[in-house]
């Protein structure tokens, strides 16, 4: 009986299953980040100037 109670209470309080994956939450965030300054580099230029028309426009310079 104590033996019983006592695995089911180690298992309860176990973190060893409960680790979750640090490597791929790692890879998931690295080309998440890869993927924006790819983007923001490529589009960067010309999205700044589409504000800087915009900025021409509204200021009437």
């Amino acid at each position: 009986m104590w033996n019983a109670a006592r695995t089911r209470m180690r298992k309860a309080l176990a973190w060893d299953d409960d680790q979750g994956d640090v490597p791929g939450w790692v890879l998931v965030t690295l080309m998440t980040a890869g993927l924006v300054v790819a983007i923001w580099a490529l589009a960067g230029p010309a999205l700044s100037d589409l504000f800087e028309q915009a900025i021409a426009k509204v200021s009437g310079l």
